[in-house]
């Protein structure tokens, strides 16, 4: 199965399950990696035979912007499941990344990365 890839789509949103991250915010980076056959669009140089790259950021952006969700858990699902609903893909990868959580310690960063594939 071929991939496209989008790295480290960042926005600002409100989600979170402190009080504080849902009154103040923070940054989210979203990884997003779609699995598909690009032989099709490869062989006839067709953006109608492949993904939209522009509607998928708009998609993702619409998601992580969107809610509030208390748990990225969550906002990586419905990122997800709007990707299969709205894109012929096969499979979807989505990693939703924190680098600024309000828990103690010393860290890079905190996330969670899913899998989802089409259901026939």
């Amino acid at each position: 199965m071929d991939r496209i890839f989008f790295n480290r789509m960042a926005f600002y949103a409100y989600h979170g399950a402190f009080p504080e991250e849902n009154r103040l915010g923070q940054r989210f980076w979203v990884d997003l990696e779609l699995g598909l056959d690009l032989t099709p669009a490869a062989r006839s140089d067709d953006l109608n035979r492949t993904v939209d790259y522009g509607k998928v950021y708009q998609t993702v952006k619409a998601e992580a912007e969107g809610g509030p969700h208390a748990l990225v858990e969550t906002l990586a699902e419905g990122i997800a499941k709007r990707i299969l609903e709205r894109f012929g893909v096969e499979e979807v990868k989505v990693r939703v990344t924190k680098p600024d959580p309000p828990i103690p310690g010393h860290y890079d960063s905190v996330g969670v990365e899913i899998t989802r594939r089409r259901r026939e």
